[in-house]
């Protein structure tokens, strides 16, 4: 046993995942090298020291962007030929069952639950079901993804089309809670731009509540389509002066995203709080610095129109 293999699997050894045999070999190549003996000593103590820190839960809009850039880099990401996809070393799976039984026990399981649900498409799939509002609220972890928000034209309607194990429908008023858990879940979840837009145009239309402005301020900072940030600056656009958190990420917009747009309409919104500090040294900074032309000028003439500070 090579002192490299050794130390790729030093860790598995730590937290005991590795198979009986593969442990075996490592103990006795540990017995007789000095220097690996001294690297699983080093491993351990890292372990402890970790383990002797809290553990900390991501907060949700950490977790929401995690989602979505996931969804959009398996959107972009380059597939391999068919042949490629459906041909595989057996042998290689093999050895690395046998020094994996988290693997094994993974495979074991994925293999029972497409028993379940091949059962379940052929006796149990009966197409979308329409759900009543009233109903309790699904939580986020049951929906996979937001297919649609329609809203009646020339009423408060909402229809929305969501998955779970199988497409539902549910249609109320956009103040109804569950309509609003549904479009803050696509705001923040759905790989789909159109529905991310769709669902931000409907919560610009409630931004007194609390956890839809938060939404907003997530879509401003983390959606990776424009027209959706537009949007959200739409729906932030009244609490400029009322928000110091909406002021912040309207300022993170305006220092650091990458469309011109958006970056001009935020300096637009930032207009009537010009005499706040933080405002004024943002505008100083992009008079002096920005690439951008008109953004440059238009924040000299921004500062220019401030009283003088004695």
């Amino acid at each position: 046993m090579k002192c490299e293999w050794v130390h790729e699997n030093i860790v598995l050894f730590v937290y005991n995942e590795l198979a009986d045999d593969a442990r075996f070999e490592l103990e006795q190549h540990l017995a007789r090298c000095p220097e690996c003996t001294a690297e699983l000593k080093a491993v351990r103590k890292f372990h402890v020291a970790l383990s002797s820190l809290p553990v900390e839960e991501p907060s949700p809009n950490l977790v929401a962007a995690a989602r979505m850039r996931l969804q959009e880099a398996l959107e972009t990401a380059e597939q391999g030929g068919v042949w490629q996809r459906l041909t595989f070393d057996p042998w290689t799976w093999l050895r690395q069952m046998r020094f994996s039984p988290a693997l094994a026990a993974v495979l074991l399981i994925v293999g029972f639950a497409g028993g379940i649900g091949a059962t379940y498409s052929i006796f149990g799939n009966r197409g979308p079901v329409a759900v009543d509002t009233n109903s309790s609220a699904p939580s986020q972890a049951s929906i996979t993804g937001i297919r649609s928000v329609i809203q009646e034209p020339g009423s408060d309607k909402v229809t929305i089309k969501f998955d779970t194990t199988r497409t539902e429908d549910v249609e109320g008023s956009i103040n109804d809670q569950r309509i609003q858990q549904l479009l803050l879940f696509a705001a923040r979840n759905n790989y789909n731009s159109g529905v991310r837009m769709d669902s931000v145009d409907l919560l610009t239309q409630t931004p007194n509540d609390a956890h839809v402005r938060e939404a907003l301020i997530y879509a401003l900072r983390y959606d990776s389509n424009p027209g959706v940030r537009l949007k959200a600056l739409e729906g932030l656009s009244g609490y400029v002066k009322s928000d110091t958190r909406v002021r912040d990420a309207i300022l993170e917009a305006l220092m650091n995203d990458s469309n011109s747009g958006v970056r001009t309409q935020a300096l637009q919104l930032l207009r009537p709080v010009t005499a706040d500090s933080s405002v004024r040294n943002v505008l100083t900074q992009l008079s002096q610095n920005d690439k951008n032309q008109y953004i440059r000028s238009q924040a000299r003439n921004m500062l220019a129109q401030l009283p003088e500070i004695d």
